[in-house]
């Protein structure tokens, strides 16, 4: 047990994970992050970083026994032939779809922070107030004045790129220098401003490096290069990831101790000391059954995952689940509607074209429900749209030679996309519980998800696709397509709750610092703490959560009042 011992033990190491280890390693605990994946090191496992389409065996394309052996993978938009060394494959993680859910995981160091889309917006104080001012979920309890220092801490290091703008509905940060609109792109913008006057469109704010600060070289980070290219791990370590940032400066502390390979299986209650004292883990190789001990917790497995170890720490305080007095443990999962999307042409411009892939979309924070109820249903959504041109070598339907040539050296149409992240309702139905009676290889009970949508999305869905409609075509789009995907949850990647913050402990199982009500040493502040999801992109939350749990962890750790 003396060995096994840490001054704080984090579980998982992606985006919160690698954030919790940060904070604790720099305040001067010893901490133990355990991982269930396998070790994967900033550039030395990148196998794919630098390789070409033509050096892949299969020019990066899935394969046909791929796609039938792993149709949950597949789906995601970042699984390919060179990515898929980060994705978890279906048949070696089974789950229960009790209602269909797609769910994406990442199991190595960094988890997901390798494979996210990087997208990083606050939230805005309507955000945290639209619970209880609409009646929906439980009241947060923060508000934006309480997370905004601790946004600010998280962008500087992480290095957000984006645009001072002075929206109330989305507030600014610590911003790197943003990227730019291309000319129709710019031209859709003003069109829409004018025609509304209060729908103003503006650049993506990503953690992405557009001109790196001393902060990020120190990390040995540098410049992004816009290659599109991230979900095979960044050499340049131009965007953030646990990888390349947070974890190699946990580690120069000396404080760090990582241990991959680790399937925490549960977390230990003891009877007499009324509290948590550790985390049972078993090995993923060899199946062997380790203890590890510390007076502090942060679970940051990921939202389900998290919600899964919580159920299986099972005790006589707590035969339910650890913390989970009054019944709600796994309960009011959410996640984003990501169903509607549009197409469209747009004419003009054909002398004019763009340099670069950049890692970010044209976005319009929410406009719907935001201040106020407006309409029949509940909150509202972001809308994001790209404009492009084909690229050379798009004309295929030809025969070979010279007019095959000819039109292959010429740049195609502009063409538009428009797509939603719309806000979904917690509610107590929309929720994860345990098998009975299945297990996976480690011995932990498989998750069994009841996750789905109801009438409020379907009806947000067609307020996107009309008011998406009407905003191309007063911008003069032509052709326009409106597009329902109709995939089940889960592929927003995104998943929120279960173990939500709140200001009651008989409707919530954390208070304002993500620190659990009964069990008041184990602090939850992935996307499992939410209390509702916004419009926005939520990983920033996370980090800025997790930075200002830890620093109140580590106080209230001095003064004696969680031992």
């Amino acid at each position: 047990m003396k060995s096994n011992q840490f001054d704080a033990i984090v579980v998982g190491s992606g985006i919160s994970g690698g954030w919790a280890a940060k904070e604790l390693c720099e305040k001067g605990l010893k901490t133990l992050v355990l991982e269930r994946g396998r070790q994967v090191e900033h550039l030395k496992d990148y196998p794919t970083m630098t390789s070409p389409a033509w050096e892949m065996p299969h020019r990066n394309q899935r394969t046909l026994a791929d796609r039938q052996a792993n149709p949950i993978a597949n789906r995601c938009y970042a699984y390919q032939e060179d990515t898929a060394h980060f994705f978890v494959k279906d048949s070696e993680h089974p789950y229960i779809q009790s209602k269909p859910f797609d769910w994406i995981r990442g199991y190595q160091v960094g988890g997901k922070s390798l494979i996210w889309a990087r997208q990083t917006q606050r939230w805005s104080r309507y955000d945290f107030e639209g619970p209880a001012r609409d009646g929906f979920a439980v009241d947060w309890p923060i508000r934006y004045e309480d997370i905004a220092p601790w946004y600010s801490h998280v962008e500087r290091f992480v290095g957000i790129s984006g645009s001072y703008e002075g929206l109330d509905t989305l507030p600014d940060g610590e911003f790197l220098p943003a990227w730019e609109m291309n000319c129709v792109e710019k031209e859709i913008q003003k069109r829409i401003l004018d025609a509304y006057g209060d729908r103003r469109f503006i650049i993506g704010r990503c953690a992405h490096l557009t001109e790196p600060q001393a902060q990020h070289l120190a990390q040995g980070r540098g410049k992004c290069m816009a290659r599109n290219q991230c979900y095979r791990g960044c050499p340049f370590g131009g965007y953030f990831s646990s990888n390349s940032s947070t974890l190699p400066t946990a580690a120069l502390t000396g404080n760090l101790t990582l241990r991959p390979d680790s399937v925490v299986h549960s977390l230990i209650w003891d009877e007499e000391k009324g509290k948590a004292t550790g985390v049972r883990v078993v090995d993923r190789l060899t199946k062997e059954a380790k203890e590890y001990f510390a007076p502090l917790i942060f679970l940051n497995a990921a939202c389900l995952n998290t919600n899964l170890i919580l159920l299986n720490s099972t005790s006589r305080r707590f035969p339910e689940g650890m913390g989970n007095e009054h019944g709600i443990l796994g309960k009011y999962i959410a996640f984003h509607n990501y169903r509607g999307s549009l197409s469209a042409g747009f004419e003009g411009f054909e002398d004019k074209t763009y340099f670069g892939r950049r890692p970010t979309a044209v976005m319009l924070p929410n406009f719907r429900n935001v201040k106020r109820q407006e309409t029949d249903f509940l909150r509202g959504y972001m809308s994001f749209y790209t404009a492009g041109r084909a690229g050379w070598g798009s004309q295929r339907d030809m025969p070979l030679g010279a007019d095959f040539k000819e039109a292959n050296s010429e740049l195609g149409p502009w063409s538009v996309y428009m797509m939603m992240q719309g806000e979904t309702i917690p509610k107590e139905s929309n929720r994860v519980s345990l098998s009975p009676d299945r297990k996976d290889e480690w011995g932990v009970p498989l998750l069994d998800i009841q996750v789905g949508y109801d009438d409020n999305d379907e009806k947000l869905l067609q307020d996107f696709l009309q008011q998406g409609e009407e905003m191309l075509t007063k911008a003069g789009c032509t052709r326009i397509r409106k597009s329902d995907s109709g995939q089940a949850p889960g592929l927003d990647i995104h998943e929120m709750g279960g173990v939500r913050m709140g200001r009651d402990p008989q409707t919530s199982l954390l208070n304002g610092y993500n620190q659990m009500h009964y069990a008041p040493n184990v602090f939850v502040t992935d996307g499992a703490a939410m209390t509702s999801t916004g419009t926005q992109n939520p990983s920033i939350t996370y980090m800025a959560l997790t930075a200002r749990a830890v620093d109140y962890a580590v106080k209230e750790l001095k003064k004696g009042n969680i031992s």
